[in-house]
C-alpha cells in the first residue's frame, strides 16, 4: 500500500482535504491565528438538549406534589406571594430537595461513565460492582442501636465504597484485569455486603429499620441545603477532574502499549479514575441511597446522544440528572402515597437493562 501524498506548499485545498480526513466525524476544527482545537458539535448539541430537558424536568417536579397541593398554590408558594406554609414548602423544602436530586443524579452518571470505561465492560456500574452496596453498608453501621430511625452521616458512603472498592480491585488483580473479571467479583461482593446490610437491619427495632429501608432504596425524602451545599463543593472538585480523566480514557480505548507511546501513565490513569468514580458514587449514596439504574443508563444514553469517539462525561452527568429529577417527580404524583425515586429507577432500569444486554445495534463502550 503506497504511502499518502503530501500536498505541496501552495495547495490550500489539498491541504484542508487532507486535514478533513482525519477529522473526528463528529468534530469540527476551528482556527484562531496560530492555535486549533477540535470542537465537538455533536456532543455540544446534546449537551444544549439535555439542559433544556432538565429546565422542563426541574419546572415539572417544582409542581409536583405529594400533599395534593394545586398548581396555584405550588406557584403562589414558588413566587413568595402564598401563605407562610406554603412558601416554606416549596421554597424550603422542595426547591433544595430538586437541586439535591439533579446533583446526585450527576454524580452518579459520572461515576457510571468512568467505571464504565476504565473496565470496557458497560454492566460495570458502582452498583453493580459492589460500590454502591460499600457505601450502603457503612451508613446503615452507623445506626447501628440507634432508636431515632434516621440515617448516618452521608460522609460515611465514600468510606464504604472505598472499601469496597478496594476489595473487588484486589480480588480481580488490579483496575487493569478485563472487564469481565471486574464485574464477576463485584458481583460476588455486592452480594456478600448487601447480604450483611439485610442482616444488621433485621436485628435493628422496627424505628430504625423501617426509617432506614425507605433510604436503602434510594430516597430524596427531607434532603434540603444542608447536604446540598456540600455536595455541591464537591462536585466543583471532582467534576472537572472527572473532566481531565475523560480526556485520559479516551486514549486507553486502545491498548496499554499504544497510550503509554502517546505519553500516558496507564496505571495512574486507571487508579485517578477508579478514585473519582468511587468518591462520586460514594457522595452520591450517601446523600440519596443507593438509587439504582442512574450509572447504567445515563452513559448508554449519552454516549448514544455524542458519538462513539468521545467518553461523554458531561453527558452521562446531564443524563443522570434528568433522569433522578423526573423519577423524584413521578414518584410524588404517580400514587396517593409517595414512592422513593429509587423504586421508580428500578421499575425503570429491568427493560433497560435487558435492551443494553440483548439489543442488536447496541454500541460498545471497550473491551468486553
Amino acid at each position: 500500500m503506497s504511502a499518502p501524498e503530501i500536498p505541496e506548499a501552495g495547495a490550500p485545498e489539498a491541504l484542508k482535504a487532507a486535514q478533513a480526513d482525519i477529522t473526528p466525524p463528529d468534530s469540527t476544527a476551528v482556527r484562531v491565528g496560530a492555535f486549533s482545537w477540535l470542537f465537538p458539535y455533536r456532543s455540544a448539541l446534546a449537551a444544549v438538549g439535555l439542559t433544556l430537558v432538565i429546565g422542563v424536568v426541574v419546572a415539572l417536579a417544582t409542581f409536583a406534589s405529594s400533599t395534593g397541593m394545586s398548581f396555584s398554590d405550588s406557584l403562589s408558594g414558588l413566587l413568595g406571594t402564598g401563605d407562610y406554609a406554603t412558601v416554606m414548602l416549596v421554597q424550603d423544602f422542595r426547591l433544595p430537595r430538586i437541586a439535591v436530586g439533579l446533583m446526585v443524579g450527576a454524580a452518579l452518571g459520572i461515576a457510571g461513565c468512568l467505571t464504565q470505561t476504565l473496565a470496557g465492560n458497560r454492566l460495570a456500574t458502582p452498583d453493580i460492582i459492589g460500590v454502591n452496596e460499600g457505601a450502603t453498608a457503612a451508613v446503615v453501621a452507623s445506626v447501628v442501636g440507634s432508636s431515632t430511625g434516621m440515617i448516618g452521616d452521608w460522609w460515611l458512603g465514600p468510606l464504604g465504597a472505598a472499601a469496597a472498592a478496594m476489595v473487588v480491585v484486589a480480588c480481580a488483580g488490579g483496575a487493569g484485569s478485563g472487564g469481565y473479571r471486574i464485574l464477576v467479583v463485584g458481583i460476588g461482593v455486592s452480594t456478600v455486603i448487601g447480604a450483611v446490610t439485610d442482616l444488621v437491619m433485621s436485628r435493628e427495632n422496627d424505628n430504625t429499620a423501617g426509617g432506614v429501608f425507605l433510604w436503602t432504596v434510594g430516597s430524596l425524602s427531607g434532603r434540603d441545603w444542608s447536604v446540598g451545599t456540600p455536595l455541591s463543593f464537591v462536585l466543583l472538585v471532582l467534576v472537572p477532574l472527572s473532566l481531565v480523566a475523560g480526556s485520559r480514557l479516551q486514549l486507553l480505548r486502545f491498548d496499554d502499549d499504544m497510550a503509554a507511546t502517546l505519553g500516558v501513565n496507564v496505571r495512574r490513569v486507571r487508579a485517578l479514575t477508579l478514585a473519582l468514580a468511587v468518591a462520586l458514587s460514594g457522595v452520591a449514596v450517601g446523600i440519596g441511597g443507593p438509587i439504582a439504574f442512574v450509572a447504567l443508563a445515563a452513559p448508554v444514553v449519552a454516549g448514544r446522544l455524542s458519538g462513539p469517539t468521545r467518553v461523554p462525561v458531561i453527558g452521562s452527568a446531564l443524563v443522570g440528572a434528568a433522569l433522578v429529577g423526573a423519577a423524584d417527580a413521578l414518584g410524588r404524583v404517580v400514587a396517593p402515597v409517595e414512592i422513593p425515586v429509587g423504586v421508580i429507577t428500578s421499575v425503570l432500569g429491568g427493560p433497560f437493562l435487558l435492551w443494553v444486554l440483548f439489543g442488536k445495534n447496541s454500541e460498545q463502550t471497550g473491551k468486553a
